[in-house]
């Protein structure tokens, strides 16, 4: 799977907010064997002294950077953290988020997609988070995305996947687009449900970063990924309404003794 031309090594991405320690985030970068990590730039711009420690141990790891927007209200703020973010970590990806109810983190959908279409413009590889809603992501990539992240659950909330079939008609719709389920995931179960319904790759964060052991979360996350991948490839069987047996009938002590009457 490609995502703007790049191959990942791995389909599970992974925040790098809320560890404990800068020693447990690496442990569970490990662990996952994630393919990406996403950064803030709003909270390494916090502190210049603990950003430069944070950003050194992220490139210590040797993982490709996705930097995100989280925060911002507004397509001016989005758009500005996105260049800042573009200075700091050297990529042109950014995962842009545009809230536009606080409650929920529900993304301001309008503004999401004004942001997107300057943000190509200026040259910008754009991982738009969105919801479900085909008619948004329709816009999204006529405004210049090529890969969509659409929310399982509000972010932090750890439901799982709240729209089973909103997100199953969006990736029917969209077959061809790289899409990767972001926020909400909160069990690995959940990871593997996304693969399962066909999507291409996962984002976590605090369900690692919170867990009682995040460094065995990890682990179990980057298992819980790899099952759910390969039995989407192998392609499940059909759902039936009525029961059918798995052992033949034929050979049945009632069926032999009829063959003798």
């Amino acid at each position: 799977m490609l995502f703007y031309g790049v191959e990942l090594s791995s389909r599970l991405m992974l925040g790098t907010a809320q560890y404990d320690s800068p020693a447990i985030l690496a442990e569970s970068v490990k662990a996952a064997q994630a393919g990406v990590v996403t950064v803030s730039l709003r909270r390494e711009a916090a502190s210049l002294q603990t950003g430069q420690a944070f950003w050194s141990l992220i490139q210590d790891l040797n993982v490709p950077v996705l930097p995100n927007t989280a925060g911002c209200h507004s397509v001016k703020e989005a758009v500005t953290t996105a260049h800042m973010a573009r200075e700091v970590f050297g990529t042109n990806w950014i995962k842009l988020e545009v809230i536009g109810q606080g409650d929920l983190l529900q993304p301001d959908v309008f503004g999401l997609v004004e942001a997107t279409r300057i943000l190509t413009e200026d040259g910008f590889n754009v991982f738009p988070y969105t919801t479900e809603d085909l008619v948004v992501a329709e816009r999204l990539l006529k405004a210049g995305a090529e890969v969509l992240m659409p929310w399982g659950a509000p972010i932090g909330s750890g439901k799982g996947l709240n729209n089973v079939f909103g997100l199953r008609a969006l990736r029917a719709h969209f077959p061809k687009i790289p899409m990767v389920v972001d926020a909400g995931i909160g069990k690995p179960s959940h990871a593997t449900a996304a693969f399962e319904l066909g999507f291409d790759a996962v984002l976590i964060n605090t369900a690692v970063a919170k867990a009682g052991d995040p460094i065995k979360m990890a682990t179990a996350f980057k298992l819980a990924c790899q099952a759910g991948l390969a039995g989407f490839s192998s392609i499940p069987m059909e759902e039936r309404d009525m029961a059918v047996p798995s052992t033949p009938t034929l050979g049945l002590a009632s069926s032999l003794s009829e063959s003798f009457i």
